[in-house]
């Protein structure tokens, strides 16, 4: 296992298989199917981030370096939430932009009832080993803890 600190946007602790993108996450054209079509799987619908295209995000840690994508971005990640189709965490290696923040933010605060703990700042070295599939755990202090596979560094 292997650990990486990182800062806390959302707060919450969960465990959860990785799902791990190297480019950035357009919220709006990666969750549109789940909010306009009831995909509860919330299957990425962003035919421009071919690691994600199709996967189920979910239930997931979602593992991406940042946001992309228009000023809608916040508020698509607040109706996922709403709608209970939200990552299990979202976890950046890079800082998190506003709009992403404000919508995992408001989500907190808003939806006592869902969690989606956020963490960004993890590192470059958290981006390039996680996998697919990996399970993941956040911890309420940042601490995110990441299984290894046989034969892994």
């Amino acid at each position: 296992m292997r650990t990486f600190q990182g800062r806390v946007v959302a707060e919450g602790t969960v465990t959860a298989p990785a799902v791990v993108s190297h480019s950035g996450l357009n919220t709006l054209a990666s969750f549109q199917k789940a909010l306009q079509f009831g995909d509860k799987k919330a299957s990425c619908g962003d035919q421009n981030n071919p690691e994600l295209y199709g996967k189920a995000m979910a239930g997931k840690a979602l593992c991406l370096p940042r946001t992309i994508g228009s000023t809608t971005g916040g508020l698509v990640l607040y109706c996922a939430c709403s709608m209970h189709r939200q990552p299990a965490c979202m976890l950046f290696s890079e800082p998190i932009d506003s709009l992403a923040a404000a919508g995992a933010v408001l989500a907190d605060v808003w939806l006592p009832e869902v969690s989606m703990p956020v963490v960004d700042s993890l590192g470059q070295d958290f981006l390039d080993y996680v996998r697919d599939g990996m399970l993941v755990t956040v911890r309420e202090s940042g601490v995110i803890e990441v299984e290894s596979y046989m034969g892994r560094r």
